[in-house]
């Protein structure tokens, strides 16, 4: 399928009424929308050494880092989730750019040390790992049923995403869970936009073909 001819696709509804990649909303626990004016400002501040402002940096975009790594990284994702931010804290003040590279920088971090661990693991006997259950504390206001629902059903999205081909189920994750834009997300695995918005765009039609697909239907 020819890019312009996707992004066609991509504008129009469904006929079986599904989300196209334009409606496509993030887990939750990613950046809500109009909140980048928010994180820019913190962004600004843990520049200059804010501690207050990083740690609005890290909550929110902590938990979407996870919901990545326990896809992309499921048997070591809080090692890495702690070595991505442990240099971030160290390269930040020299980090320049608003809080959309930010978020494209502090992933590509979390995907270089994720393969890093990938090869240190290749040399050591494997033990195969499903993607565990996501149990990020977070700020809520629900009660203790609905966060338990809520968790239940990210636990089945991330279990459902994690079923694809890694590299699909990669792009699917920094495009739903990072809220990475399509270019941001094609420089940082090494494809063209398009052969990202075709991944993307059939990984969701091939999931929501599945009787699991309820519960990512709930979070995205």
């Amino acid at each position: 399928m020819e890019e312009h001819e996707l992004d066609a696709t991509e504008r129009r509804e469904r006929p079986d009424g599904g989300a196209d990649m334009a409606t496509v909303r993030p887990l939750d626990g990613a950046p809500a929308p109009g909140s980048d004016a928010v994180l820019d400002r913190a962004l600004d501040g843990a520049r200059a050494g804010d501690d207050t402002a990083f740690a609005l940096l890290w909550r929110t975009l902590h938990p979407p880092l996870l919901r990545y790594l326990a896809v992309r990284c499921p048997d070591g994702r809080e090692d890495v989730a702690s070595e991505t931010w442990l240099q971030v804290v160290r390269d930040l003040p020299a980090f320049g750019g608003g809080i959309d590279d930010f978020r494209g920088w502090l992933f590509t971090i979390a995907r270089n040390r994720a393969i890093d661990h990938g090869r240190a693991r290749s040399r050591r006997p494997a033990t195969p790992v499903a993607a565990p259950a996501d149990h990020v504390s977070t700020p809520t206001t629900t009660s203790a049923e609905e966060d338990a629902v809520a968790r239940h059903a990210t636990d089945e999205a991330l279990q459902l995403v994690a079923s694809l081909p890694l590299e699909q189920a990669e792009m699917v994750m920094l495009r739903v869970v990072a809220g990475l834009d399509v270019a941001a997300v094609a420089k940082l695995v090494g494809k063209k936009p398009g052969t990202v918005r075709v991944a993307v765009h059939r990984a969701l039609q091939k999931l929501s073909q599945d009787p699991r697909a309820r519960a990512l239907g709930k979070v995205v």
